[in-house]
């Protein structure tokens, strides 16, 4: 893990330090070379080379799935070595099977081998295979939780890029009559040796689980993978939901060449900037994701990609059916059209939110899985996106048969998105309530948070707040990338729409002992339970939301909760913030009606837009702490 003065202000600057630059090159030049090669080879057996065995027809479907074999085939495997061996001695190995498999390419384009190819294809695929599960589990070894989410759009950014840039190079050289297939294999290995370069240059990553025995049956391997994954539900789900999006990738990036043509009467250079368009997008949505998370993994825009996703599959159909008739155009013709730039501005916007959706997701994966077990978690989601894509290409082929057109092929996926996205953020609230808690930064108030880094980043810690509004449960929400369990007023659970969020976070009713006994009881062993399990609980000490502004006297539960803990052993900081300029905001209860202080009755009271803050102090022992010494802490802080 870096120091503190490695911390990156921002993605950008990560490519002027050694333990991401080389890393990104490498990865960089490898999807690059994967793409390039397996496109040239394509359009050899397209258009220049007719074998009887393997169809022109069907070669690229062909040659998809032969390179996908090798994922689900040994993606188990390849999760375990990460996970055993030093990560960056297993990138080095890997780049020196990419030049060899290059140099045996080289031969197979001078001869004209197409077998020889195709099982080029199969070892480019097995390349892949074993450089995921290290590509993904390096990054949390070497980026800080704040540059984490920067990093992964880095990453999805340059691997789209890379993938882009590679099916051009490979379309343009085939296309020249002038190159041979020799001088494209060569070019092929040329970037496997710059890879191989980039790669020397990659710091040491020790192995997380060096003791661990391999075990080589991929399907008890990555049954065993699974199960671990599930032992974390939020990581598991979050696994499946990365899945989805490629699934929903896969089946609008197999339909441009037949979208372009039958339906935007273009020509292949149409269908090639509808893939220009969408790399560029999910490029786009991925570097987006440092700065609208404000440098932490904000899951909150999981839910704000899978609506985009769906809403601009929708607005993709209706403007295909708006689409004049045309009896074919090229590519200048096809940008003279006005309608065709609302399905280019579709395009765009739908991977754009395909980027918002995945980047966070991959982080979370990242943070919360396990660490010594993280690149077999990745490699059991590598075997999950394969089976995912070819499924992806099943259910489009079934729909095209039963006479969708392809236009109806995108609304279905749209619609299916919309329901697959509605229940998992069912099944894991914490996306939805993050999602509430970014709409409420970014188009209510404009938070900004103090003394961020006082937050810790692992173990349990008991949070102490003024409580000045019906938000302050969000509000905190939102300023920590950990989630958090709140004990709260049970009056609060009786409030339409808010009561249930905080139902859906799990927040712990508590009750006066001497009006509710077992409620007050039960509150304290749940916060008790949540310190165990090394969680963050925040407590509103004045017990109910100010009347006027003032700070209230603190109650002792807090002390209580503290004293439990360091009975049982429990080792506790606590952490004074302050909640600042929220009173007199719609959520606060400065409106008096009929003689009682109300909230919530005079919407956009002080517009949109306010500025709040929430101030965060250093972190106080929990042994000796007096309501007083408290209360004076969170004092300070909302007064300075």
């Amino acid at each position: 893990m870096p120091s503190s003065s490695q911390q990156a202000s921002n993605q950008f600057s990560l490519l002027g330090q050694r333990r991401f630059a080389p890393f990104f090159a490498t990865q960089f030049l490898g999807a690059a070379n994967d793409n390039l090669f397996k496109f040239a080879f394509t359009v050899l057996v397209t258009y220049r080379l007719q074998v009887d065995w393997f169809p022109s027809r069907t070669a690229g479907l062909w040659i998809g799935a032969v390179f996908i074999l090798p994922f689900v085939l040994f993606s188990a495997t390849s999760g375990q070595l990460a996970d055993k061996f030093d990560k960056a001695v297993l990138i080095r190995m890997v780049k020196n099977l990419e030049i060899a498999i290059m140099a045996l390419a080289v031969w197979g384009f001078a001869q004209q081998r197409v077998g020889l190819l195709l099982g080029c294809v199969f070892l480019m695929g097995l390349h892949s295979t074993l450089f995921g599960p290290v590509k993904y589990a390096y990054l949390p070894c070497h980026l800080r939780e704040r540059e984490l989410t920067g990093g992964n759009g880095m990453v999805e950014m340059g691997t789209f890029v890379a993938i882009l840039l590679g099916n051009v190079a490979g379309g343009l050289l085939m296309g020249m009559p002038e190159v041979a297939e020799r001088q494209v294999g060569w070019i092929c290995l040329g970037l496997a040796v710059l890879g191989r370069v980039a790669a020397w240059r990659i710091p040491p990553t020790p192995p997380t689980d060096p003791a661990l025995r391999l075990n080589l049956d991929p399907i008890g391997e990555t049954w065993r993978n699974l199960r671990l994954a599930h032992g974390n539900l939020v990581v598991f789900r979050s696994l499946l939901g990365i899945s989805w999006m490629w699934f929903v990738g896969a089946v609008f990036l197999s339909q441009f060449p037949s979208f372009a043509k039958d339906v935007l009467h273009g020509d292949a250079q149409v269908a090639s900037l509808l893939l220009v368009v969408f790399s560029v997008g999910i490029g786009v949505g991925s570097l987006l994701c440092e700065s609208l998370g404000r440098h932490h993994v904000e899951i909150g825009l999981v839910p704000l990609g899978a609506l985009g996703m769906s809403c601009f599959a929708f607005d993709l159909y209706f403007a295909s059916r708006a689409l004049p008739p045309a009896a074919g155009s090229g590519l200048r013709e096809f940008l003279a059209g006005g309608a065709n730039w609302r399905v280019m501005v579709d395009l765009a916007l739908l991977s754009l939110s395909a980027g918002l959706y995945s980047v966070p997701m991959y982080a979370l994966v990242q943070l919360r899985a396990q660490a010594t077990h993280r690149a077999r978690i990745i490699a059991a989601n590598n075997i999950l996106n394969a089976l995912f894509m070819v499924g992806s290409a099943l259910v489009a082929s079934l729909l095209l048969g039963l006479g969708f057109s392809i236009p109806q092929v995108f609304l279905f996926v749209g619609v299916v998105n919309a329901a697959v996205a509605a229940y998992i953020f069912l099944l894991v609230p914490e996306y939805l309530l993050r999602f509430v808690a970014w709409l409420l930064t970014h188009l209510v108030y404009r938070f900004r948070v103090q003394g961020e880094s006082e937050l810790p980043a692992a173990g349990p810690a008991v949070l102490v707040c003024n409580h000045v509004s019906f938000v302050d449960a969000v509000l905190l929400m939102a300023a920590s990338p950990r989630p958090m369990r709140f004990l709260m007023d049970h009056e609060i659970f009786r409030i339409p729409v808010l009561g249930w969020l905080f139902r859906l976070s799990r927040a712990i009713p508590v009750a006066p002992r001497d009006k509710q006994p077992l409620v007050y009881e039960a509150a304290f062993e749940q916060a008790l339970s949540t310190l165990r399990d090394g969680d963050l609980l925040a407590i509103f000490p004045e017990g109910g939301i100010t009347r006027d502004g003032l700070l209230q006297e603190f109650k002792p539960g807090v002390l209580r909760i503290l004293e439990r803990a360091r009975a049982e052993g429990l080792k506790v900081p606590v952490i004074p913030v302050a909640l600042t300029n929220l009173w007199g905001s719609f959520f606060s209860r400065i409106e008096v009606r009929n003689g009682r202080n109300v909230a919530m009755v005079r919407p956009l009271r002080r517009g949109l837009f306010n500025r709040v803050g929430l101030r965060v102090g250093a972190p106080m022992p929990g042994d000796g702490l007096s309501c007083e010494a408290l209360r004076d802490a969170v004092r300070r802080l909302a007064t300075s």
